[in-house]
């Protein structure tokens, strides 16, 4: 007979969880409803809407197509886990000073995606409105244009959009976050 559960390890925001899932448990489903971290959210359960976005190792993931086992062993990191002791990540400070969220429903998904796009930026990934995508080139200007296109996967219904755009701006001018982006590329170069 063929067992359809296992005991996994997830590794989520700097804590260990081991927890028995059954093998079709989304990583999204574990994180709300096994470790009770709810700020990731179910919106569309078919990875059109962004909202339950989290990094794994960095990157960012729609956590409702991604099965918890498959995520055993790699960094997680969800809304919660951005801010340093009482301190908002730049990301989460620049939403907050600048109205980038009107319900909010949407908002952890899009500060953990800002994060991650941030982050690619920082590493010179294109987009598809980048107009020199040779590596010579570098990172382009991150430009309403660029942060749009970038946040294409996470839809707020509210229509926050222009907020948004304003405070992954400003969070990408904030010498924390050049600092963050700073720590994350040594990690990865490692």
């Amino acid at each position: 007979m063929t067992t359809t559960s296992s005991v996994i390890t997830l590794n989520v925001n700097g804590e260990k969880h081991t927890l028995p899932v059954d093998h079709r448990t989304t990583l999204l489903d574990a994180l709300r409803e096994r470790l009770d971290l709810t700020g990731t959210k179910k919106g569309c359960d078919q990875g059109q809407c962004g909202a339950c976005t989290v990094l794994i190792d960095g990157r960012r993931v729609v956590s409702c197509l991604q099965l918890a086992m498959a995520a055993e062993d790699r960094e997680i990191t969800t809304v919660e886990g951005l801010a340093e002791d009482d301190r908002l990540h730049p990301v989460q400070q620049a939403f907050l000073d600048l109205d980038g969220y009107q319900c909010g429903y949407c908002t952890p998904g899009q500060i953990c995606s800002a994060v991650g796009v941030l982050a690619e930026h920082a590493e010179g990934w294109p987009s598809a409105v980048t107009g020199d995508v040779r590596p010579e080139a570098g990172a382009p200007a991150l430009t309403a244009e660029e942060i749009r296109e970038r946040m294409s996967g996470n839809l707020c219904r509210c229509g926050a959009y222009v907020a948004i755009v304003d405070a992954v701006a400003r969070a990408a001018q904030a010498p924390d976050q050049a600092s963050a982006v700073s720590a994350q590329d040594e990690g990865s170069i490692r």
